[in-house]
């Protein structure tokens, strides 16, 4: 009876340190737990992994054909736009400014009253010269008077011949006379006019320099006039190139402040001689439509199209680069398939880039792929809205038919 009862109290002995020992030691259940999620999450994320991409619905506006082009090079040449008509305005006479017609960027024709200047002085002097003028044609008149009555005279022998040579020196000096005041009277005239200065051809008053009240000296600057439908491109060459380049060779060429625009012109003329500073030689382009800018003086830069050779070539939304590789997202039948290319320069018309390898004429790839495209993925062509009407019409005739 007594071996049963320590028996027993061995037993519960035995118990109680088990489970005080569990209790002292949480960890190991939670550990399990543990152990437990993290199997389950790499089942998950190897089940996604294995998971093929969703099929890819794309449209005939997402896709693009791989086409041989153009792909012009050459010389680049940087200047700015000129106008090919301009004039700069300037005193023939010293006067005070008394009125300026026109401001900066208001159109004018030709003509047209730009800047009148203070005629007094030079009025008074045109009056002078002209009263000159009719004193020295009425002494004219009085000389050969003379000079004839002498040669009468000499003719019935009453005149001497000295008193008839000085009558003939007295008519030609008043001669004389009358030619030079006819001529300060003359210079006087055009002075007078050049007190209004007038535009020389349609155009824009491109810049002011005088104001009321100014002094304007002889050969002062007043005013610009400028056409602005003659710009053209006033560019610069490197000497190194300029044996490339032609008159009548086509050029590429994008203005600042026209953003993402393109402009293009034919060479019209090459400067015989550089720049001796910077030993530049300047190349004049012609805009080769009406689509031209109405400001001069803005920067240009281009390249004259001296060469022309035929590549595939893609424009640079269709390409994926990483590092120093590129690819492009080409289709396959009914799948994307990722395809390394090799490509070229860039093509600065169109800033498309040529093809080396990768790529085959005719072959179709994504005109703008998305980081979420996979290799291998499916693809299906979606259906243009404009045959949607005619495919339910079709059914409804079929749906009639039955």
């Amino acid at each position: 009876m007594l071996r049963k009862t320590l028996i027993a109290l061995a037993i519960t002995a035995t118990l109680a340190a088990c489970s005080h020992e569990k209790e002292k030691d949480p960890k190991s259940g939670e550990a399990s737990a543990s152990a437990s999620a993290v199997a389950e999450k790499a089942s998950d994320d190897k089940s996604k992994a294995e998971k093929p991409a969703p099929k890819l619905l794309i449209a005939a506006e997402d896709i693009m054909t791989v086409q041989s082009n153009a792909l012009a090079s050459g010389p680049v040449v940087t200047g700015s736009i000129q106008p090919e008509r301009k004039a700069d305005l300037r005193s023939e006479v010293s006067a005070v400014v008394l009125q300026v017609l026109k401001e900066n960027g208001e159109s004018v024709k030709r003509g047209d009253v730009l800047v009148k200047l203070d005629e007094t002085s030079i009025r008074d002097n045109l009056n002078s010269a002209e009263d000159n003028a009719r004193s020295a044609a009425m002494s004219l008149d009085q000389a050969e008077r003379a000079l004839q009555r002498l040669k009468t005279l000499r003719a019935s022998g009453m005149a001497s011949l000295q008193a008839l040579d000085e009558a003939e020196v007295r008519k030609n000096t008043a001669q004389s006379e009358l030619s030079a005041s006819k001529a300060r009277a003359s210079a006087a005239r055009q002075q007078l006019q050049r007190t209004v200065v007038r535009a020389p051809f349609d155009g824009i008053v491109s810049e002011r320099k005088v104001s009321n009240g100014d002094t304007a000296s002889i050969g002062k600057e007043l005013v610009k006039v400028i056409d602005p439908t003659s710009m053209r491109f006033a560019g610069r060459v490197s000497t190194d190139k300029i044996a490339m380049v032609k008159v009548g060779q086509a050029v590429s060429f994008r203005i600042n402040g026209y953003a993402g625009q393109e402009f293009r012109g034919k060479v019209t003329r090459v400067d015989p001689a550089a720049n001796d500073v910077t030993r530049q030689v300047e190349v004049l382009v012609a805009f080769a439509d009406a689509t031209q800018p109405k400001v001069s003086g803005l920067y240009a830069e281009g390249n004259i199209e001296a060469q022309s050779v035929n590549a595939l070539t893609l424009p640079e939304a269709a390409l994926v680069k990483t590092g120093d590789k590129s690819y492009a997202w080409q289709i396959k039948g009914k799948s994307l398939a990722r395809v390394d290319l090799q490509i070229g320069k860039r093509d600065p018309r169109t800033g498309n880039f040529e093809i080396l390898k990768g790529l085959s004429a005719g072959d179709i790839v994504m005109r703008s792929p998305s980081s979420s495209f996979k290799d291998g993925q499916s693809i299906e062509m979606a259906v243009p809205k404009a045959v949607i009407p005619k495919l339910a019409l079709a059914d409804n005739a079929a749906a009639q038919g039955k």
